[in-house]
């Protein structure tokens, strides 16, 4: 049983590295070409640099096509070879020679799913990071006359950017009162820098501005004019004015510069949380319903891919059994499931939208289609 297994094993391990290559290169030159208009006297290692970062989550997507095409070339080879019908002959069932498949699929699950909820939303952030700063060199001007959230009930908005200095102008920071939304911190600033998570910000005004005393205004009385300064006061109850223009103005941001740049640079924004993200806005209190919601359908898609290695295997093996003969064939058959998964896969997505109560249905539709799919077509094989 031993040799069986190791034998099986072998057959296995080429096809899988082969498959994960050849897929991954795709991929990978796909976002080259689309960004090559923008790469234009990039250095070639830092170009490789920016694909390398995308690699984890390349690999989360390409990992079932290569386990597809795995269970298709070996286990047709070995159908087409007879070898198959003469193990069975010797009292091994077919179940007994697919362990090592399945042994594999549990590994590159376990995989997947580390990538998928580790590696690949640190990668993603410096994926993104590394493209605006480094090679487009347009750095935050993509967020020139947008308000962004940066955590921690504060927002950032700029009416321009030097991208040669990485200087922010006509800066504008808010930050309101989670318990008191009349209630907020306002800084306006000639210019600024973000780095890391900290905006440095010179030229700089601070008002604490109270909407709600704003509003009584209009009941002071108009000759009294110690009312109306205490009014005023209590509209402005804190000014901050700096010394020197040159003085600069520290703050903590929630976002760094490259989870921002993830988040806002692009029409849409890295997938940038990860296990600890997910699990906290699941868990903590105060966070959001629709926060909540939309962590828990983040989660079940992080999960749910990984485990399509597994799925995909059982989906794979009938039609390796029975079309598997040539090497040209099995690639057809693997790429035609794998197109079929996925699509199946993007349909459950958009009904887990539609399915409020249950969204992990539309989730895991896709594997529990092609399990139930791959056992059936077993059982008739």
């Amino acid at each position: 049983m031993t040799r069986l297994t190791r034998y099986v094993t072998a057959e296995l391990i080429p096809p899988l590295l082969a498959g994960t290559l050849l897929f991954t290169a795709v991929l990978s030159f796909g976002y080259f070409f689309i960004s090559s208009q923008w790469l234009s006297g990039v250095p070639p290692l830092l170009t490789g640099k920016w694909i390398a970062y995308q690699m984890p989550d390349t690999l989360v997507k390409v990992l079932p096509m290569a386990v597809v095409l795995m269970t298709v070339v070996a286990f047709g080879r070995m159908s087409t070879e007879r070898e198959l019908v003469a193990v069975q002959t010797g009292g091994i069932s077919l179940g007994r020679m697919t362990r090592p498949a399945l042994v594999i699929g549990l590994l590159v699950t376990a995989l997947s799913a580390f990538l998928s909820l580790w590696i690949a939303p640190k990668a993603n952030v410096e994926t993104r990071g590394l493209y605006w700063d480094a090679l487009t060199g347009a750095g935050l001007s993509q967020l020139v006359g947008q308000t962004v959230d940066l955590g921690g009930n504060l927002s950032l908005a700029m009416q321009g950017y030097d991208s040669k200095t990485r200087q922010m102008q006509g800066v504008r920071v808010e930050k309101w009162q989670p318990d008191n939304p009349r209630r907020g911190t306002l800084i306006f600033a000639d210019q600024g820098t973000f780095e890391n998570n900290q905006l440095a910000l010179t030229g700089y005004s601070v008002y604490t501005v109270d909407y709600a005393a704003a509003a009584k205004l209009s009941e002071v009385p108009e000759n009294d004019p110690v009312a109306f300064r205490t009014a005023v006061q209590a509209v402005f109850p804190n000014v901050v004015m700096p010394e020197k223009t040159t003085d600069a103005l520290n703050v903590d941001t929630g976002l760094s510069r490259k989870q921002t740049l993830a988040k806002y640079a692009d029409a849409i924004g890295a997938d940038a949380e990860g296990w600890p993200e997910l699990i906290t806005r699941l868990t903590a209190p105060g966070v959001k319903q629709a926060d909540r919601y939309a962590a828990r359908l983040s989660l079940n898609r992080k999960l749910a891919l990984p485990f399509a290695n597994l799925v995909l295997i059982l989906a794979a093996l009938p039609f390796a059994l029975r079309f598997g003969r040539t090497l040209g064939v099995s690639l057809g058959i693997a790429l035609m499931i794998a197109v079929a998964y996925y699509l199946l896969f993007s349909v459950g997505l958009t009904l887990a939208n539609v399915l409020v109560g249950i969204p992990e249905l539309g989730i895991w539709l896709a594997n529990i289609v092609f399990a139930v799919g791959g056992l059936w077509l077993l059982r008739r094989a």
